[in-house]
């Protein structure tokens, strides 16, 4: 490898943990939910959850070499919301080609009612991109 080269996997589309929730107490599992399959036909595309996901009460999020943010319930791990992110966007500073790709290294962060999903993560194998979006449940 020459310095400035990235090292690029090849990622198995089939493969990945899915989301887990454990019994503090005794470390056992109350729920898995497997990974979703979807990456049919993508490159550089994975189901695993290998960026820290974020807790609140009655959820989940969990974002996906995928490209996917998702929201689990803690009650069973059930999927409540799940938003593919992995596209093209207008930014709002009016760049035309901004776009997402595998969530795979910062977590999503909730703020003041809002989520906050870093998408695009070419490491490791992952799809690139270059988005930070902000979810809202308020309608404008």
């Amino acid at each position: 490898m020459q310095r400035g080269e990235i090292w690029v996997a090849n990622l198995n589309p089939n493969k990945g943990g899915g989301v887990f929730a454990l019994d503090l107490a005794t470390g056992k599992v109350v729920w898995h939910t497997p990974p979703s399959s979807a990456c049919a036909g993508r490159q550089h595309c994975g189901p695993a959850n290998s960026a820290p996901p974020t807790a609140i009460p009655g959820a989940v999020f969990a974002g996906a070499v995928d490209g996917h943010i998702r929201a689990y319930s803690t009650k069973d791990g059930h999927i409540l919301w799940d938003y593919n992110t992995a596209r093209a966007y207008r930014a709002v500073n009016g760049v035309a080609n901004a776009r997402g790709g595998s969530i795979d290294s910062a977590g999503p962060v909730v703020a003041a009612g809002r989520l906050f999903v870093v998408s695009g993560y070419p490491l490791w194998g992952g799809q690139p991109g270059n988005v930070l979006l902000m979810f809202s449940a308020e309608e404008n």
